[in-house]
């Protein structure tokens, strides 16, 4: 009887313990955390990148990726989320029991009149006093837009949501631009430039635009912008590295003109069969690199491409402030932690000594040279160079000098305020290199991994183009873009000629505004007849239909003699509704380009006129870049700002 009670006791005590566990174990997951995913877009569907999400009440956030998609763990259920974004109304939404809250933001066209500054994604920032001290200091102040008022930095008005901020973008410095005209093709048939694969330009009005701000004239480069996106051209199929689209059909900006599109695409190679890389960070970590949107982001910004590298790749990590130092011998790119480690170690502050900084890296690159293999200095700064050599001219010398050991440059910009686009867009120019602007994780994601081989992995060099117009059929033509790319016509078969590179996967783009013969036009300039050249004009029909002839030279990767393709372009011209959506793309962009210039060559066209274009184009866009293009515009469309002023 007392060994039945006393199972029957142990029982009963066996319960309870279980009872108050489950009861312990249900409270505590009552206050477990969850983890939310889900799409972000505008009311018309279009996903939204770059839109803030906050727990409210704390600074922990994400932002959403270019399909508008984010993730975000929140303490528990009672949390509550704000979405928010320029432009559009900000909504909060309770965590509740959901794991997936898709929210469609409404435009907010009342809050396009005040500008916001980009940020923990892109508004979080104007919370932040402190992180608005990449204005420098020379600029004197910053400026609510609303009021015009200015507040020194020394005594700043905290900035909020209903406090925005004006950057002024005055420090920054760009290389002047002067727009190409129309050349009549009987005088002047011939038009030659160097390709350019750069895409910073492009980057860096997204950024102007996604604080509110119109982008200086000269930051904007119609060719890079075009050239930020990849196009559907096929793959070659020859012994040459790239192959030749041409269309020809209605110009959408201007009636009765016409577009010659010319599209290249690199050859795509498997990144297991790339080359081995032998690799040399050199980074800027001097006092104006102590921004989160500088140093911070470009240590994110390496580590991705640091776990792209495989066994047959070798990084060094040079750095330089007020003087320059070796940080990283060169180490095997499977041995991650290391790298990884160095790179987490950088500190920013000091003076910038660039140009020291540049020697030691080509140096450290030139001993661990790998014979047919990638060999690259990848130079991360926001270009404030100070220290030593530190003209445009005395660097350009430099890396031109520096070239001929058959190391190449990449040119990674950050930054804002102090931006030196025009000494970086030189030293990618004349150091057989590319340029790209990183203003935030997802860029460096495009630039690191998604064209991790374009990026780092020339497959021709030297590239230039040459036209040669038939004036039986074509009266007038300009190309789109390239004003810092053009060549003189002796420059084509010069193979001393520096001229731009292709890397492996990379698509070139480049479009011709033509005034057909006949076409009544404006922007011809009276010439007196040419005398002797009267008579072979006579002669014209030999060129039967053709347009014009396009030329190309190019050079191997590590050759020194150039190699000639031809192309004839036929006047096969289609209706603009038949086109490719390469066309048809590319020549939105080409038109918000010349919007944001307000140059005299837009013609009748408008910001909608550009999203319908857009629209229409946008095909597969699996990394959702042409819906961020469309997002962009709309912005712009909704008033922003004043399109008109220069």
């Amino acid at each position: 009887m007392k060994t039945l009670k006393r199972e029957q006791t142990v029982s009963f005590t066996f319960f309870k313990v279980l009872a108050l566990f489950l009861a312990i174990f249900s409270f505590s997951n009552s206050f477990a955390s969850l983890v939310i995913t889900g799409k972000v877009t505008a009311e018309d569907g279009t996903p939204l990148p770059g839109v803030t999400v906050l727990i409210k009440g704390t600074s922990k956030g994400t932002t959403t990726d270019l399909n508008g998609k984010y993730s975000i763990e929140v303490p528990d259920k009672s949390a509550i989320l704000i979405f928010s974004f320029i432009g559009y109304l900000s909504q909060e939404i309770g965590a509740g029991s959901n794991n997936t809250i898709n929210i469609k933001l409404a435009a907010d066209i009342t809050a396009l009149d005040e500008v916001v500054v980009v940020g923990y994604g892109t508004q979080k920032k104007c919370e932040l006093t402190g992180s608005i001290s990449s204005i420098p200091a020379s600029s004197g102040n910053r400026r609510s837009k609303k009021n015009g008022a200015r507040y020194s930095m020394n005594n700043p008005v905290p900035a909020s949501y209903n406090n925005p901020v004006y950057l002024d973008p005055s420090n920054e410095s760009y290389n002047a631009i002067n727009e190409n005209g129309f050349s009549n093709a009987k005088s002047n048939p011939l038009s030659t430039f160097s390709i350019d694969v750069d895409r910073a330009s492009y980057s860096n009005v997204k950024r102007f635009l996604n604080e509110g701000q119109k982008p200086p004239a000269d930051a904007i480069r119609v060719e890079e912008m075009i050239n930020y996106f990849e196009y559907d051209y096929p793959q070659p199929v020859d012994e040459h590295p790239f192959s030749i689209t041409t269309e020809y059909s209605d110009c959408p900006w201007q009636k009765g003109y016409k577009l010659l599109h010319i599209g290249l695409q690199g050859k795509k190679i498997a990144t297991e069969n790339l080359p081995p890389s032998n690799l040399v960070f050199l980074i800027d970590v001097s006092g104006s690199m102590d921004e989160p949107n500088k140093l911070p982001l470009l240590k994110s910004a390496f580590k991705l491409l640091v776990n792209n590298l495989r066994d047959k790749d070798r990084v060094a990590i040079v750095v330089y402030a007020g003087a320059a130092g070796l940080v990283l011998p060169s180490t095997c790119g499977d041995d991650k932690t290391t790298i990884l480690n160095a790179l987490e170690q950088l500190q920013a502050g000091g003076s910038t000594a660039g140009a020291e900084g540049l020697k030691l890296a080509y140096e450290v690159a030139a001993k661990h040279f790998i014979d047919g293999g990638n060999n690259r200095v990848i130079l991360a700064t926001d270009g404030d160079f100070n220290v030593g050599i530190s003209s445009d001219n005395d660097l350009e010398h430099m890396i031109v000098d520096k070239r001929k050991s058959g190391i190449f440059l990449t040119c990674l910009g950050v930054g804002m305020g102090n931006y030196k686009d025009s000494k970086l867009e030189t030293l990618a120019d004349k150091g057989n290199g590319n340029y790209a602007y990183i203003n935030d994780i997802q860029e460096a994601t495009k630039v690191f991994v998604n064209e991790f081989g374009g990026t780092l992995f020339t497959i021709a060099k030297d590239v230039k183009i040459q036209i040669e117009f038939n004036p039986a059929k074509v009266q007038s033509y300009r190309l789109v873009g390239y004003e810092n790319r053009m060549l003189n016509a002796e420059d084509f078969k010069d193979d001393a000629k520096d001229a731009g590179e292709l890397g492996a996967g990379h698509t070139v783009t480049a479009i011709y505004e033509i005034i057909p013969v006949g076409v009544k036009t404006n922007f011809n300039r009276n010439v007196d007849e040419l005398k002797y050249q009267k008579a072979l004009t006579n002669n014209l029909d030999d060129a039967g239909n053709e347009i014009a002839t396009v030329k190309f030279r190019y050079k191997k990767p590590d050759g020194e003699k150039s190699i000639e393709m031809a192309h004839p372009v036929l006047d096969n011209q289609v209706d603009i509704s038949q086109t490719s959506n390469n066309f048809k793309f590319s020549a939105s962009v080409a038109m918000f380009g010349m919007l944001l210039r307000n140059s005299e060559y837009k013609g009748n066209c408008t910001l909608k006129d550009v999203v319908e274009l857009a629209n229409e184009s946008r095909g597969i866009d699996k990394d959702g870049y042409r819906a961020e293009f469309i997002r962009l515009v709309k912005t712009a469309e909704n008033g922003a700002f004043d399109l008109s002023e220069k």
